[in-house]
């Protein structure tokens, strides 16, 4: 299909559906999946029909998984940026993988009345017993090169227990320090 898009002075840029673009993409509404495209049900393992019009908490372990990703993407959305994070992800058959997610919203104003979201698949193999839900959200954001400072005002936790969750997955990894840190977690 070829139309115009808003705001582009080009009457002959493409417009593509979204079951045109190759990687597993979704469009919600207020963390409600309004479409999707085959790659991102498959993803999941579930029909696109199982998924539209659900919520996304479907989609996470745990209900609290789901409420923190949300605080997170809420203080980052707004204006138009593009935020991303890893986290766990749990498919129709209760099988737990670890996905890289890019956002976007349209709507500075209220973030998830309109966002698009890109999945990526990871190989990381999950690790369950070894972290809590906050362990892996402090270490996503770690890896994001992110400070302490930074991470505990994003999370609305002190800087202090910030460090605390830092020191504990270091000597629980057996690394010296952040790079390796990183390192051990990107290796996983």
């Amino acid at each position: 299909m070829i139309a115009s898009l808003p705001g582009r002075s080009d009457p002959l840029l493409p417009l593509f559906a979204l079951g045109d673009i190759p990687v597993p993409m979704v469009f919600a509404t207020h963390r409600i999946i309004r479409d999707c495209n085959a790659e991102f049900a498959s993803l999941f393992g579930f029909a696109r029909d199982e998924l539209v019009d659900q919520s996304f908490s479907r989609l996470y372990p745990k209900l609290a998984d789901f409420v923190r990703t949300g605080q997170m993407w809420r203080s980052h959305l707004p204006g138009g940026q593009v935020y991303y994070d890893e986290r766990i992800m749990v498919g129709a058959d209760e099988r737990r993988f670890w996905c890289r997610v890019n956002g976007r919203s349209r709507n500075s104003a209220d973030p998830f009345s309109e966002a698009l979201y890109c999945f990526e698949p990871m190989s990381r193999p999950v690790t369950q017993a070894a972290m809590t839900g906050r362990q892996r959200q402090i270490l996503t954001l770690v890896a994001q090169g992110k400070t302490n400072a930074v991470i505990a005002a994003e999370i609305g936790l002190s800087r202090r227990t910030v460090e605390a969750h830092r020191l504990r997955l270091t000597r629980a990894a057996g690394v010296r320090n952040t790079a390796e840190l990183i390192a051990w977690f990107s290796a996983l």
